[in-house]
């Protein structure tokens, strides 16, 4: 018996994060939906279902680990929109001698699946799942959280910092590892990570009355910096002097952040270091947030938050929506975003007033105008910022930037861009 996380023909609700990456490496808490999958399945053969193009990333990406391909003659498959608790082992077992598809509220979250119907799934990997992939099964229902929306993983990232603590840390005797200066203050110990090569400079205060405080490996927190109640600092990241980091926030990892941050997740590889508010967002990796660029989550009439997905309208039901940003992106100095705007993947957006709450992927201008950003351009200009980080962009990273600019173009297309 062997996992098989996979992707369902849902994936594209979470655009635009999802363009360069499987639903189940988008981060919640401190760890990705991959990694809480697995942790509840410790020692299990895996392998991982994707869309096509991105098979070679993914198998890069993951050099020991099946992709696309299932061996055994039993798979209990685990859907990458899911945030696993640490129990889903007991809940929806690996083991078992029937057949047995687990939903919740109509979405598949799992099935084990042998014999003639595992044979007929893997003859169609390529495909991206859905209900009908499984029919004929028995059906259980199980309470397992699932992701619909980007905004439901920031909507459930203090229950996932809380969760990811709690199991990262339950075996941790020493919780300072790293060094903290004189100067420094740390208020309520016991809920306070550091861990080895992490500095905490004179100043800084980690207050972890309300939540949980996780500085991890040889990251750093400047002279003066606040962080508060729920925050994961990732590895290798450094939080700016005099930043104010407030509660339920992810920073990935070799990420610098400044200025006022809350209730938001910003993925490997983003800066956004300088003066500005970010605020109920997630920020995708290789992003550029220029100073003083700001970005509303809350409406001035405190309505609910509608925001753009996939062609259509949504309500998120949510009174605090910021921005939604794609890879690659960059925003020039005091950049504003309303409510719930969506900029896409490899955009430059720049320019006085309020840019459109929607901002198609390879996006270049702002509320004046907008077109399409050259695609020669925009590929130069990763391989620079990817080079400051002493990441050499490679052939498969710019086939991967080609297909997501001609995958991206029907949406450019219907806000008028020349192509």
């Amino acid at each position: 018996m062997q996992l098989c996380i996979f992707e369902d023909i849902y994936f594209d609700r979470l655009e635009p994060l999802i363009y360069s990456r499987p639903t189940y490496d988008l981060i919640c808490g401190i760890n990705s939906l991959r990694a809480k999958i697995l942790r509840a399945y410790p020692a299990t053969r895996y392998s991982l279902h994707c869309r096509q193009y991105l098979e070679p990333v993914v198998k890069s990406k993951n050099p020991n680990v099946e992709v696309n391909k299932i061996e055994d003659s039993a798979c209990l498959f685990i859907n990458g929109r899911i945030l696993a608790p640490p129990d889903m082992g007991d809940v929806i077992p690996l083991e078992g001698n029937e057949n047995r598809l687990y939903l919740n509220k109509g979405t598949i979250i799992a099935a084990r699946v042998s014999g003639n119907k595992l044979n007929e799934l893997k003859g169609n990997l390529y495909d991206l799942f859905s209900m009908a992939d499984f029919d004929g099964i028995p059906v259980e229902q199980v309470e397992i959280k699932h992701i619909d929306y980007i905004w439901d993983l920031i909507a459930n990232n203090r229950q996932q910092l809380l969760c990811d603590f709690g199991v990262l840390t339950q075996n941790k005797g020493e919780r300072i590892l790293g060094k903290v200066y004189t100067g420094a203050h740390i208020l309520e110990k016991d809920n306070v990570f550091i861990d080895d090569g992490a500095e905490i400079k004179p100043g800084a205060v980690l207050d972890a009355e309300k939540g949980p405080i996780y500085i991890d490996k040889n990251a750093s927190v400047g002279a003066n910096a606040v962080i508060e109640d729920g925050v994961y600092i990732g590895e290798g990241s450094q939080v700016k002097s005099c930043a104010r980091i407030y509660d339920n926030v992810s920073i990935g990892r070799i990420c610098k952040v400044g200025g006022e941050i809350e209730d938001t997740i910003v993925l490997p590889y983003t800066n956004k270091q300088h003066s500005g508010f970010m605020g109920h967002a997630y920020l995708g990796s290789w992003v550029n947030i220029g100073a003083d660029t700001n970005c509303s989550d809350l409406k001035n009439n405190y309505g609910s938050v509608k925001i753009y997905v996939n062609g259509e309208v949504v309500d998120s039901g949510s009174q605090f929506l910021g921005v939604i940003m794609g890879d690659h992106t960059k925003t020039a100095i005091n950049t504003m975003f309303n409510t719930g705007t969506i900029v896409g993947y490899s955009c430059n957006i720049f320019g006085a007033g309020f840019p459109a709450k929607y901002l198609p992927s390879f996006s270049w201008g702002g509320s004046d105008a907008v077109t399409t950003y050259d695609l020669q351009r925009s590929i130069e200009t990763a391989r620079r910022a990817m080079l400051r980080r002493e990441y050499n962009m490679t052939e498969q990273d710019e086939k991967l930037f080609r297909k997501i600019f001609d995958l991206t173009t029907k949406e450019r297309r219907k806000k008028g861009y020349p192509y």
